[in-house]
């Protein structure tokens, strides 16, 4: 048992002797009849008992049931109930997850239950959600020795999953999927050109495919081997625009204080329109640590070599930098903060840049439905002029978005989401000059 799930079974005990503890308002038994029925309260004896004979299924069965009664507080602990019966009983972690889950959408400042759902969350390999529900019990209120636990611990989370991978799909409608200009002309220094479709802005309705999966290896508690594999692709009926990205990091996970750092060795590959366009290697550092209780603070950065397999003058060293700062609000509502700079210096001092960003995000769950929205400002500033263009190129971005995770229509595993986007890039050099509207409306699952 690592010290996590120590200090998370410590804590469900507190709560249980201060009064936390999920409690059903079981109804009397009912009336005899002709025939043979089972109240609540003698349904919840049997799979009671049941669970202590090893009949999980009969057990499971019964508090199925009793999920589906039309009394808040009854479903509430038959989903509970079987919520830690899985758990510790048949070591179905995702499965148990989805039943606090359940419970929480209907009543979120169970602070029992959250912290159960933070202890699924880290034997299943998800750190940064195992993170965010402690910070949201914390913030929903906390007898101050179980505080104190958390506090201590929750800066130094720890995954015991050794492995484990997340997969999405998505239709998703895009009004410029290549992110290029409207303007059909492109203004230079010997006049204007004339831009062929390709070059303009295209929509279309794509498949965008994600997919991370994870490795560790080493126990808890010590310095461990972490590899992680990711996958993005965007794929069209036009081959032109397919853009396919892989990433590869592998590195050690270091426990340090109240936090954790990771070093990692990093590869990545891109192909655009069905061709190789990218290679990439460099190296990645991160330091993750609480802030208090209902936060917490990531440092990162990283040198990367970029070898561009179209242009030789825009191969770069990428140096970057990013400040992530996340809070819990309450136990249904947080937020955060991210600053970003990145140096990209290339072959080509046309191509060199220098980029500066700042990110907003805040969280809001609402019964089964989580809703994400985040809003972000970057600038970018080109070394020299292009000898084409009449001005150096200097970027404003805009962008915003809205995602809905749909728990009520949860398949399994499977949890259905939608999403809006929104960018506007303002460019002095006419080609970097878009505006983009996005969506898409897919599905999300974890293993």
């Amino acid at each position: 048992m690592t010290r996590l799930e120590s200090l998370l079974a410590v804590a469900a005990a507190v709560l249980i002797f201060s009064g936390g503890a999920v409690r059903a308002a079981v109804p009397d038994q009912e009336r005899p009849t002709d025939r043979v029925t089972l109240s609540p309260a003698q349904l919840f004896d049997y799979a009671a008992e049941a669970d202590r004979q090893g009949d999980f299924a009969a057990a499971e069965t019964a508090y199925r049931a009793l999920a589906t009664n039309p009394d808040l507080e009854t479903r509430t602990e038959a989903r509970f109930r079987l919520g830690m019966m899985l758990a510790d009983r048949q070591h179905r972690y995702a499965e148990a997850a989805t039943e606090f889950r359940r419970v929480l959408d209907e009543k979120p400042r169970a602070a029992r239950v959250r912290l159960e759902l933070a202890r699924m969350d880290a034997l299943l390999g998800r750190t940064a959600a195992a993170a965010r529900e402690l910070r949201a019990a914390q913030a929903g209120g906390l007898p101050p020795e179980v505080q104190q636990a958390v506090r201590f611990y929750a800066g130094a989370l720890e995954a015991s999953r050794p492995s484990g991978f997340n997969l999405g799909i998505a239709l998703a409608p895009d009004t410029n999927v290549n992110r290029a200009t409207r303007s059909d002309t492109l203004g230079t220094i010997v006049g204007d050109l004339t831009l062929d479709e390709d070059a303009q802005a295209r929509s279309g309705i794509g498949l965008a495919l994600r997919g991370q999966g994870f490795v560790r290896i080493g126990p808890p508690g010590t310095v461990r081997l972490l590899t992680q594999l990711s996958a993005q692709a965007s794929l069209y009926r036009e081959a032109d625009f397919n853009d396919l990205i892989l990433a590869l990091q592998s590195g050690p996970e270091i426990a340090a204080g109240s936090g954790k750092v990771n070093l990692n060795v990093a590869l990545g590959a891109r192909w655009y329109g069905g061709r190789p366009y990218s290679r990439s290697f460099g190296l990645d550092a991160s330091w993750l640590r609480a802030a208090g209780r209902q936060a917490q603070i990531r440092l990162a950065g990283g040198v990367m070599r970029e070898n561009n397999l179209r242009s030789d003058l825009q191969d770069a060293t990428v140096y970057s930098a990013r400040l992530h700062y996340d809070r819990a609000f309450s136990a249904v509502l947080g937020g955060g903060a991210q600053l970003t700079a990145q140096r990209s210096a290339a072959r080509d001092p046309g191509y060199s840049t220098a980029t500066g960003g700042a990110s907003l995000y805040l969280f809001r769950e609402a019964g089964p439905v989580t809703a994400v929205a985040d809003l972000g400002y970057s600038r970018l500033e080109a070394d020299r002029r292009l000898f084409l263009y009449p001005r150096r190129r200097i970027d404003n971005r805009l962008s915003g978005g809205l995602g809905l995770t749909l728990r009520s229509l949860r398949l399994g595993r499977v949890a259905p989401v939608v999403s809006v986007r929104y960018e506007r890039n303002r460019s002095t050099v006419e080609i970097y000059d878009y505006e983009r509207f996005s969506g898409e409306v897919g599905l999300t699952a974890s293993f």
